[in-house]
């Protein structure tokens, strides 16, 4: 087994339509917000967020850089902008990138902002509203994901405390399992809110769904940390898996993303090297 540091890290885009948890689901993962609170992520080019301590920028569509004010987002010009660039000490950025993408459903944004990025992606995160999980619209765009994204990447039925009754959470969720099948490497129901407000209580952080759903995500870090320390094209640009030279294994685990059985935090592993996009 080599030591060997990835060369760059695993880049995890966060997905879904307007309104189904995705900035919540960053706060989650980083345990900050990483927008100011006047702004949402649905106004703005997909954002892509690196550990470190880098001042703010943003990419245009030629690929010319130039420095943007953390307050002043919503004036970056979304259709000459491919993405924005910011970076933030979180944990889990230690091991992988996170980019946020906006809302693929918002009518007065062309899906050029968005689909231009796809090409950087390794896996997605999809956030699917549980009082109308899986719409066709959703459906429509994940059927362009190719396998080796598709497999790599999980869906969130997310607001699953809007379902009040056990009778409507299971036809959901058997509705979504026979839509998807094939589709995610795995789903998870899940109440974002809840998961943050659980803190230290490890039963309510149980109860929200978000413990299974970090333990998965760990386990798949650590799988994409090992493919991509192979090689520096993403997994969206590749038919197979098989496409990827010989394995040099690399074991990867953000720390304090996985809670133990007592709330404790678990244990930590070597971090992957800060990279920043190029």
């Amino acid at each position: 087994m080599s030591d060997q540091a990835p060369t760059r890290k695993p880049r995890i885009a966060l997905m879904g339509e307007f309104s189904a948890g995705k900035s919540t689901l960053s706060n989650l993962l980083m345990g900050v917000r990483p927008l100011p609170e006047k702004v949402t992520a649905t106004r703005l080019s997909p954002v892509w967020i690196t550990f470190g301590t880098d001042a703010p920028y943003r990419v245009d569509v030629d690929g010319w850089q130039e420095p943007i004010s953390i307050e002043r987002l919503e004036d970056v010009p979304v259709s000459e902008t491919r993405f924005i660039h910011l970076s933030i000490e979180a944990d889990i950025l230690e091991v992988c990138d996170l980019i946020d993408f906006p809302g693929i459903s918002d009518p007065n944004m062309s899906s050029d902002v968005w689909e231009r990025m796809l090409t950087e992606v390794d896996a997605v995160i999809w956030c699917t509203h549980a009082t109308q999980a899986w719409r066709q619209s959703e459906a429509a765009v994940w059927d362009t994901m190719p396998n080796t994204v598709r497999e790599n990447s999980i869906l969130l039925i997310t607001r699953y405390d809007k379902l009040t009754t056990e009778r409507d959470r299971s036809r959901v969720i058997m509705r979504v399992a026979r839509e998807t099948k094939g589709q995610f490497g795995a789903t998870f129901p899940i109440s974002l809110l809840q998961a943050i407000k659980a803190g230290e209580d490890y039963a309510l952080w149980e109860a929200s769904g978000a413990g299974p759903f970090t333990e998965h995500l760990i386990e798949r870090i650590e799988k994409l940390a090992a493919l991509t320390a192979r090689t520096e094209t993403p997994l969206y640009n590749l038919t197979t898996e098989s496409d990827i030279p010989a394995a040099v294994v690399t074991s990867v685990m953000p720390r304090r993303v996985q809670r133990t059985k007592d709330g404790t935090e678990g244990a930590t592993r070597p971090a992957a090297r800060p990279v920043r996009p190029t």
